[in-house]
């Protein structure tokens, strides 16, 4: 069923912060889980998250989404209170990850705009006898009678506390919020939510932020003002402060109790209705709705007076692929001008260097919009450790993974394909990669294995790297698998070992022989290789008996942008990328030939090489048939290389990428292109994909 978003820029926001806050949270969870427990400021972080979750997924009316953070949060609140010790941290890690998993299929719903309808009792049940067990072998019941609920509805909240034993000190705050994050009175409403738990008394101006949409406006110029008594301490009340998504400038000071009462005093000259409603109610008003923006997060601050020095900016996707494309189309228009014939006669030096300003312009608009849409694989990489830690529990393996390079950055439409590659070639190197403790024990090795996920720059590519310490790939169980499955096309002695490991990389390949809930089935190798061809990428395989696997993966660093040779085949245009030119040349006669299978072949230094005239696979009319009149380029994809026929050499170029019209893509597949540009005398020329022409056969 689909649901009715009122809200968009607010539903964006709920969808951003939750996402954020459940991948902070996994790795919080992992994190401890190796330590060997929750240190207490895991705990408070843990709790914080839930506590957070739990009250915009109320406010949004996402209840069952609302339910299993508040239950989550009962957990940790126990903890954090009772202090337990010998607590049953792996049960306690499994329950909250499956809790994880439960909220991120929830929000995945949301994104897609349908109903969050999953059923979560079972899991709420898991929780709840976890947290009974917890009292009954440690006591403290009662500390989970406190009322929570309502205290959010008073511009101040008294908590009653045993005065023989408080060390409370006072404290005030001052935020000033991100300007343009909009919305500043839930923001408010929200941070004062999370203190709720942490404090005795707070008061906060303005104080009827829950019910008057107005408050925004005084908030943004005025700043938010917090008054609060607890005992936790300046520094975690700092440290909660200080983690707020969209604060520019704060303060916070330890203060005296006398300041704290003339601001209570001063809020009750002026005191306020007190909101009998929740706060989604201020956006059923259509006048109360806040105005829409689509920009939340955090900028770096340029005159330092953010209050951690870093910043971060969410911008809407459509948004950044949109403005991607109205730069292309600005270079492409600024190409078409400046290279125009008639404009080069002009004799007009001033001209010329107007011409060359516009054309630096350019360059440096298109590099900037493309620095924007860069992403670092950190966040990717992170997510590995939840794959290692949950197949290690089941496969009773102990693995460590380490990162080098992960702050390593990628087009955004680049990481959105390497995810289910990465995903695979991990699960692999962990299931038939690295041996049971056992058997590395028996070969000498440390029992635990160990995984280096590595990133690095290569030019206009990006490696990363999978490389495990395992048992290695054996090229006999190899050779003999496909044999048996007959996709080997040539004797095993002609193959090198680069060639027999990437064998496994075809579909329906595999040599294990027993089928578990990972590997044996023949399915994830071939995935890697599709995900990645998709976007221009190339899987290596690299292997040592007893000594592990390296798997290598290389991708571009963007798709939107190819530096490229323009050729020309009959009166078409094409265009291929530099990084997949070898070289170019001229044929003498005698060069060309035809094997005993009759397909056409150059011999070079040597070496023959399959030749593929374009004109003849695209069937272009007017193309160049003398192979001595033509000119042949020598493209490398994957270690395999071809030999392109066309008319001739136009020059090198960097191109705009535009997709192919969904008219051509949906009703023709065409092999070998990648998509379309325009050049500088308006015509269009086709990008091809080396790597696509997998109907050739290509040596």
């Amino acid at each position: 069923m689909s649901i009715n978003f009122e809200n968009e820029p607010m539903m964006d926001i709920y969808i951003f912060e939750t996402t954020q806050m459940l991948d902070q949270l996994e790795q919080a969870i992992i994190s401890s889980e190796k330590q060997g427990g929750f240190s207490a400021e895991n705990i408070s972080e843990i709790f914080r998250f839930m506590h957070t979750i739990k009250g915009s997924s109320a406010m949004m009316l996402f209840n069952t989404i609302e339910k299993v953070a508040h239950t989550v949060e009962d957990v940790f609140y126990f903890i954090r209170e009772q202090k337990p010790e010998q607590l049953d941290y792996s049960g306690i890690s499994d329950l909250v990850l499956e809790c994880v998993d439960f909220i991120k299929i929830e929000v995945e719903k949301i994104t897609n705009k349908n109903e969050p309808d999953g059923d979560a009792e079972t899991l709420i049940e898991s929780l709840k006898i976890f947290l009974d067990g917890m009292k009954a072998e440690f006591g403290g019941a009662e500390i989970m009678d406190k009322p929570k609920e309502t205290k959010a509805k008073q511009y101040y909240i008294p908590q009653e506390k045993n005065p023989a034993i408080s060390l409370s000190a006072c404290f005030h705050a001052l935020v000033f919020f991100q300007d343009d994050c909009m919305m500043e009175n839930i923001r408010a409403y929200t941070l004062v939510l999370g203190l709720m738990d942490m404090v005795e008394e707070i008061y906060f101006s303005p104080a009827d932020i829950a019910d008057n949409p107005e408050t925004a406006i005084e908030i943004r110029e005025m700043g938010f003002e917090v008054y609060m008594k607890s005992d936790v301490g300046y520094e975690m009340i700092k440290a909660y402060f200080d983690k707020c998504i969209f604060a520019d400038r704060l303060s916070v000071r330890e203060v005296d109790e006398r300041a704290l009462k003339a601001f209570q005093k001063e809020l009750e000259v002026a005191k306020p209705a007190i909101p009998q409603a929740p706060l989604i109610d201020l956006f059923e008003d259509k006048k109360s709705k806040p105005a829409s923006n689509e920009v939340t997060g955090k900028l770096n601050s340029s005159n330092g007076n953010s209050a951690n020095g870093q910043a971060m900016i969410s911008v809407n996707v459509d948004k950044l692929d949109k403005l991607m494309n109205l730069v292309g189309e600005l270079v492409i228009s600024e190409s078409m001008v400046t290279q125009s014939p008639e404009v080069e006669n002009i004799e007009s030096e001033n001209f010329h260097k107007a011409s060359l300003e516009l054309h630096k312009i350019t360059e440096e608009l298109q590099d900037m919009v493309m620095a924007i849409r860069m992403v670092s694989l950190s966040n990717t990489f992170m997510k590995m450790n939840r794959i290692v830690r949950d197949m290690c529990k089941k496969l009773n393996k102990e693995i460590v993974m380490e990162f080098i390079g992960e702050q390593t950055e990628v087009d955004k439409n680049i990481i959105e394909h390497i995810s289910d590659p990465l995903m695979h070639v991990i699960r692999n190197s962990i299931d038939h990669g690295i041996e049971d403790e056992n058997e590395r024990l028996a070969k000498g090795k440390d029992k635990v294995g160990h995984i280096i996920l590595e990133a690095k720059n290569m030019g206009s590519d990006v490696l990363i790297v999978v490389k495990d310490d395992g048992k290695g790939l054996s090229k006999e169980k190899i050779i003999e698998k496909a044999k048996k499955n007959g996709i080997l096309e040539k004797s095993a002695e002609e193959m090198t070992d680069r060639e027999i490991y990437k064998l496994i990389l075809l579909p329906g390949f595999s040599t294990n022989e027993a089928i578990t809930e990972y590997s044996g089935r023949g399915v994830g190798m071939d995935v890697v290789v599709k995900n990645l061809e998709s976007i221009g990428g190339v899987v290596l395989v690299d292997s040592e008996p007893d000594l592990g696997t390296t798997i290598t993966m290389k991708i571009p660093l963007t798709l939107a942008i190819v530096e490229g040779m323009n050729i020309s085949v009959g009166r078409s245009r094409y265009t291929i990328p530099i990084a997949t030119i070898s070289e170019s040349f001229r044929p003498q006669a005698g060069d060309c030939f035809r094997d005993p299978d009759n397909n056409e072949m150059v011999m070079i230094r040597g070496k023959c090489y399959p030749i593929l005239r374009l004109y003849e696979y695209y069937k272009i009319k007017n193309g160049q048939t003398d192979l001595l009149k033509g000119i042949l380029i020598m493209v490398e994809q994957d270690e395999k290389r071809i030999c392109i026929f066309a008319d001739e050499l136009l020059g090198q170029q960097q191109v705009v990428v535009k997709s192919l019209p969904h008219y051509v893509t949906s009703t023709k597949k065409i092999l070998g292109l990648a998509g379309c540009t325009l050049l500088a005398d308006g015509s269009i020329s086709l990008i091809m994909d080396i790597g696509g022409l997998t109907g050739l056969r290509i040596q």
